[in-house]
């Protein structure tokens, strides 16, 4: 059964860190770009960060550039969101989800893990 699971979201006052965790199971991460997204309450899903397949290139997006780090460990079929200096605004359900390139479709979509900052 192909399954992304996400983890390591939680409470955290501004200023602190976080690091999220995508597990992949039933099939391996190595071919996929991963991507990071997040949506809050009333707004849209946001694009926060990308890691190709290829070559391992990132993308981030503006708002989280210089804070969040995104990587992966093919061995453990997981990738990694680190998030530092967190922002109330920061606050959302974060997702990853597969694709062939960062620019592609998404296909598989984990089932979120809740990050609220508090101010």
């Amino acid at each position: 059964q192909v399954q992304l699971v996400e983890s390591g979201g939680g409470l955290v006052q501004a200023g602190g860190s976080l690091r999220l965790s995508c597990a992949a199971s039933g099939f391996t991460l190595d071919y996929y770009a991963i991507g990071w997204f997040r949506q809050a309450p009333g707004k849209e899903r946001e694009g926060v960060s990308c890691i190709s397949s290829s070559d391992g290139s990132t993308y981030y997006a503006d708002s989280v550039k210089g804070r969040f780090t995104i990587s992966r460990d093919n061995a453990k079929n997981t990738v990694y969101l680190q998030m530092n200096s967190l922002k109330p605004e920061d606050t959302a359900v974060y997702y990853c989800a597969t694709a062939l390139g960062c620019r592609a479709h998404y296909d598989y979509w984990g089932q979120g893990t809740q990050v609220t900052v508090s101010s």
